[in-house]
């Protein structure tokens, strides 16, 4: 079937309405990103206003999951596997809940070492042992050196003895470890917070840049969200998924 020539673009044209070169057009045919082209009876590629659509929808997408799984998603669309795409979405929206409830358990983990501050008492210049440390924290000296073993805690060493010495920002640590193990949190989430206690070295200063991500991560998802809609009409009819969006369930889909 012959395309009309009002839906006919160029290629350099098409790529005007992206800002991409026609080259990186091309490429976005041979992914899956645009939709498969005809070509004339010369060789030359024909692209139309779905094509210039796709596009649209892709740098959408694009905008909220970035272009590795937009071509993912696009590549399914154009192949005819529309239950990979809606995968593959599911997934990116996935990631952000995970990522939303990594930060509030790790504000919760503030949350709990700022209403129970560590007492931090210098310790002498050559730096505290581990049998101080463990009296001061009040575990044993074993659990120091899991802490330790697990890359929570950093002690330095002494001179030829090699003994472990900890200084005053490590025995903090310690104590940081402690107080929230106590509380019951898991070892991932103490050295997330740990990561971010010797990166800004204090816990208020942490819990506005945890504050500050999770209204980051807000603004993803609403870029997320916005892409979702694009590919949504986009999507297919129900001749080509096996669904129709917008239309009930047929009752005998809701009985199990």
């Amino acid at each position: 079937m012959d395309v009309a020539p009002k839906n006919r673009l160029r290629a350099v044209d098409l790529a005007a309405t992206a800002g991409i070169s026609v080259q990186q057009v091309r490429n976005y045919v041979e992914v899956g990103v645009l939709p498969p082209v005809r070509r004339t009876a010369s060789g030359y590629r024909i692209f139309t206003t779905e094509h210039a659509r796709a596009l649209a929808v892709a740098r959408r997408l694009a905008e909220g999951h970035g272009w590795g799984r937009t071509r993912e998603i696009m590549a399914a669309v154009h192949r005819g596997d529309v239950p990979a795409a809606l995968a593959a979405l599911d997934g990116g929206h996935a990631e952000l809940d995970r990522e939303r409830a990594e930060i509030r358990r790790v504000l919760g983990a503030f949350e709990t070492v700022l209403a129970s501050p560590p007492e931090v008492k210098a310790v002498a210049r050559r730096g505290a042992r581990v049998g101080e440390v463990a009296a001061l924290v009040g575990v044993r000296t074993s659990q120091l050196r899991l802490w330790e073993e697990r890359g929570l805690l950093r002690p330095g060493r002494t001179p030829g003895t090699r003994y472990r010495v900890y200084d005053d920002a490590e025995v903090r640590a310690a104590q940081v470890v402690a107080l929230l193990r106590r509380g019951a949190y898991p070892f991932e989430i103490i050295e997330a917070v740990l990561g971010e206690l010797r990166t800004t070295g204090s816990a208020q200063r942490v819990r506005a840049e945890l504050a500050r991500r999770e209204q980051e991560l807000h603004t993803r998802s609403l870029r997320r969200l916005r892409g979702s809609a694009a590919l949504y009409d986009y999507l297919p009819g129900p001749s080509a998924t096996g669904w129709s969006a917008g239309h009930p369930v047929p009752p005998s889909d809701l009985v199990g």
